[in-house]
């Protein structure tokens, strides 16, 4: 599982931690995190994370 980086940001969601504040479980892959996620640092959407190499 890859890490995602919020382009507006910086904001790095690490699947192996998840967002707990979120309500996303640590181990939840990226593409399971819900499409209405939004960044807990700038409020942006899911559609404004890249994967990271």
């Amino acid at each position: 599982m890859k890490k995602q980086e919020c382009i507006a940001c910086g904001w790095i969601y690490d699947p192996e931690m998840g967002a707990p504040d979120q309500g996303i479980d640590p181990g939840t892959a990226w593409e399971d995190v819900p499409d209405d996620f939004t960044c807990p640092l700038c409020g942006v959407g899911k559609d404004q994370f890249e994967e990271l190499d």
